[in-house]
């Protein structure tokens, strides 16, 4: 994959039908949404029909902190996207995240200023390790947080976001990833490339090229995994992406979503609702208006 790519902002969806009710989207599926129900179809409830809350962790809002720094930097010129430059976007980039989502100052003491500079000095640690993996002054990706939409032939709508977008002058495509996590494990890996395989079925129904790279960068610990798809492989991951939809779709219509026990219900924030520990859910609302397949900023930052 080339280094240099080409300098444009715009977005790429394609056409869906819009529901006539309110103008309300249409159900779609997402990569989180997805590998939620792999891993436990009743997660995929709690999330996705039931709506219920969730407290993010200073992890969680510290990826999402990194990723909004990352994107503001591509947005400046070549010679300004320096260690220094980035390090000096985290503390107003938090002020407006903190502005939009107020609920997110709760996870630090009040007037701790300690441990909001340590906090900050933690975030700012990630940004500078994303400059030991690549130098951004020799880039100019096509798009940053990329909003992406399709609809495969079988009616499947998939839908997501792109961290970046980079696009050679040959036309190759490359999709990188930015994860604030350490490289992880074999589960993890599997978990985060079906992620990226989902980006690369959607962009190659979209624009008939098979993405030529599929780039993680973790920063925690500084690794890059990069994967290289073909198109038998892109299409019978298309295939499973139809089936997790159509098995959505039949618990939908009974509300038959089952948990499945695993250690990572351990992270789990709905145990006290879960059947496997006890618990009881609430009563099933039906299949959901508005669109289920929406990921929070917080999931786009994983």
């Amino acid at each position: 994959m080339a280094e240099g790519a080409i300098d444009t902002t715009t977005t790429t969806t394609s056409t869906v039908t819009v529901s006539p009710r309110d103008g309300l989207r249409r159900p779609a599926l997402s990569p989180s949404r997805a590998s939620d129900f792999k891993q436990c179809p009743l997660l995929y409830r709690f999330r996705a029909v039931d709506r219920l809350p969730e407290v993010p962790t200073k992890a969680q809002v510290r990826g999402t902190l990194v990723h909004s720094v990352l994107e503001q930097l591509f947005a400046l010129p070549r010679q300004q996207r320096v260690p220094e430059r980035a390090r000096e976007l985290l503390a107003p980039t938090w002020e407006q995240l903190s502005a939009e989502c107020p609920e997110w100052t709760q996870l630090f003491a009040q007037d701790s200023t300690a441990e909001m500079r340590d906090w900050l000095d933690s975030a700012g640690r990630l940004v500078d390790a994303y400059f030991e993996l690549e130098d951004p002054r020799r880039l100019d990706p096509e798009a940053c947080e990329l909003h992406v939409e399709t609809e495969l032939r079988s009616g499947v709508l998939l839908r997501g976001y792109i961290d970046r977008l980079d696009v050679a002058p040959t036309g190759e495509i490359r999709v990188v990833d930015y994860k604030t996590g350490a490289a992880p494990r074999q589960v993890g890996e599997a978990k985060a490339m079906f992620q990226m395989k989902f980006y690369a079925v959607v962009l190659w129904r979209l624009r008939a090229v098979v993405p030529s790279q599929l780039k993680l960068m973790y920063l925690t610990d500084g690794q890059a995994l990069a994967y290289t798809p073909d198109e038998p492989e892109l299409l019978r991951f298309e295939r499973t992406l139809e089936a997790i939809w159509e098995a959505i779709l039949r618990a939908g219509r009974t509300g038959d979503f089952r948990p499945s026990k695993s250690k990572l219900c351990d992270w789990c924030s709905h145990q006290a609702l879960c059947p496997a520990f006890g618990g009881t859910p609430p009563e099933y609302p039906g299949w959901p208006e508005p669109d289920p397949g929406e990921e929070s900023v917080l999931d786009r930052a994983d």
